[in-house]
């Protein structure tokens, strides 16, 4: 399905704000949860950012998500601290704790914070990236809706389960790795399934543990594989990542874990006897200085950047791009043409304008 007119990052702001509100976020709140999801489609990671607003309003409506929050600190020791959500919008959630890890890496160095009682994020891009305003690296992950097996098995026991850093430079934009720990992210099968296009073998597999490459098998009983696609091409290396922001995000932090995440996708059940509370995060930055001179390691950080722009390409139309470099393009392309939404995007925000009874501009 084509892609409709774009739309100015303003009017997505007002409408995704506007929503927020009405499902009894504050006023600071609505306006932050709609910065982190802006910038997902502003950096052209369409599947995390309006795309997914009302996903946000099914929670609320069913009772998953407060949306006003008492978040608290729970556990408190030097540069290490847990959060409690309390339920909130891991859109705000995500952000406040790494204000509270950037307070701490103003004191001690580091600030590293866990976090239970959350629902989904958004892109951990937007997270991680807050600590290089204060010239800090940062790092942000999270689990997630168990849609993936584990090498060997086909049952869906983890996440998509990302992972994201972001490193400054000086004359270059940051180095930003923001990626999945499975083979492809949900959201790309959801864009594939919205326009209607078959997926590349290697990223999912039906519900009989055989290669499909048709998006729909995965709400029909199947499972996305780890990064790697299988063990032959290292499956069990994608695996123990997943595995990692798991312990990290969920069994560190009191949130669930494994199966018993609750899934953001509808067509998954939240199970009984959960061991924890709601999703889980991983949150921290890293003071620079504390290993070199800020000025000294950016421009070591632009020498790195340059020499692997350098590196020859196998084909001079398809150069090597730095971590980060296209969603910064796009960042760039997008605050002056606009932001293009994918029609059946835009059928289902004006539903859900209806739905809210708001104002919209599609």
């Amino acid at each position: 399905m084509p892609e409709s007119k774009p739309f100015t990052s303003s009017d997505l702001s007002l409408f995704s704000e506007s929503v927020f509100k009405q499902i009894g976020c504050s006023s600071a709140d609505a306006a932050l949860a709609s910065k982190v999801l802006l910038m997902a489609d502003l950096r052209g990671i369409d599947s995390h950012g309006l795309a997914r607003l009302s996903g946000y309003v099914r929670l609320y409506e069913n009772g998953r998500i407060n949306t006003q929050p008492n978040i608290s600190i729970v556990r408190d020791k030097k540069a290490n601290f847990t959060i409690d959500g309390d339920s909130g919008l891991g859109l705000v959630v995500g952000p406040k704790t790494m204000e509270i890890a950037i307070e701490k890496a103003h004191l001690h160095g580091n600030g590293m914070g866990s976090v239970m009682n959350s629902n989904h994020f958004g892109i951990a891009a937007y997270h991680a990236m807050m600590a290089l305003e204060h010239r800090f690296m940062g790092l942000a992950m999270t689990n997630a809706s168990p849609l993936v097996a584990p090498t060997n098995s086909k049952e869906r026991m983890l996440g998509t389960n990302p992972i994201c850093f972001a490193i400054p430079a000086h004359q270059h934009p940051a180095f930003v790795l923001d990626m999945a720990s499975s083979a492809a992210a949900n959201g790309k099968l959801e864009i594939a399934e919205r326009k209607q296009l078959a997926i590349p073998i290697g990223w999912l597999e039906d519900l009989n543990g055989q290669s499909t490459s048709d998006p729909k098998d995965l709400k029909a009983g199947g499972y996305l594989l780890p990064l790697g696609s299988d063990k032959d091409h290292g499956s069990h290396k994608g695996y123990g990542l997943g595995a990692l922001v798991d312990i990290l995000s969920g069994v560190l932090s009191g949130a669930n874990f494994g199966p018993w995440v609750p899934p953001f996708v509808a067509f998954l059940p939240v199970l009984p006897d959960l061991p924890g509370k709601g999703l889980g995060h991983f949150i921290g930055a890293i003071d620079i200085d504390g290993f070199m001179a800020y000025e000294d390691f950016t421009a070591r950080m632009d020498k790195w950047i340059e020499r692997f722009k350098a590196a020859k390409p196998i084909d001079p139309m398809h150069p090597v791009i730095i971590p980060g470099e296209p969603e910064y393009a796009a960042h760039q392309d997008r605050l002056v043409s606009g932001i293009p939404l994918n029609k059946r995007v835009v059928e289902d925000l004006t539903q859900l304008a209806i739905h809210l009874k708001l104002d919209h501009p599609f």
